[in-house]
């Protein structure tokens, strides 16, 4: 009995902090990429615009790792039983991409664009029976300051 007491604590602990930190982490990143929107990015290996003067082109990053909450944790373990989508697993991703893309802006602020943006993710711990604890999403990209 006190093992279902001692589950259905962390659960709830899980539950009701995990949501208040994605809410905060949500709100923060929707904050800076309204700053950010300014600065244009691109996967293509080319400059946006026609006959562009770059003064200067280096590589740019961002990187972040972020960690799955327990009951999240909890409710991916019963998805694996059940099969179909782990949202609680899509959240994190998305999160951690969109992250990771802030930062790599926000390592350039005078960039006039970057291009050839690309993101690696890896699974950086793994706990018990294989399950992710923490993801790592790498963004980089070529920053171009044009000459003025």
């Amino acid at each position: 009995m006190e093992n279902l007491i001692i589950l259905f604590v962390l659960m709830s602990l899980g539950y009701f902090f995990g949501k208040i930190s994605e809410r905060n982490h949500y709100k923060s990143i929707i904050e800076r990429e309204n700053k950010l929107l300014a600065l244009p990015t691109t996967s293509s290996k080319y400059p946006m615009g026609e006959e562009l003067n770059i003064s200067q082109a280096h590589l740019a990053q961002g990187n972040v790792v972020i960690s799955v909450d327990y009951f999240k944790r909890m409710l991916a373990g019963l998805r694996n039983i059940f099969g179909g989508r782990v949202q609680s697993y899509e959240t994190l991703m998305d999160r951690a991409r969109r992250e990771a893309v802030l930062r790599l802006k926000e390592s350039c602020p005078q960039a006039d664009q970057i291009i050839n943006l690309r993101l690696e993710t890896s699974s950086i711990y793994k706990g018990r029976k294989g399950n992710i604890g923490s993801v790592e999403v790498l963004a980089y990209g070529t920053a171009i300051y044009l000459k003025t």
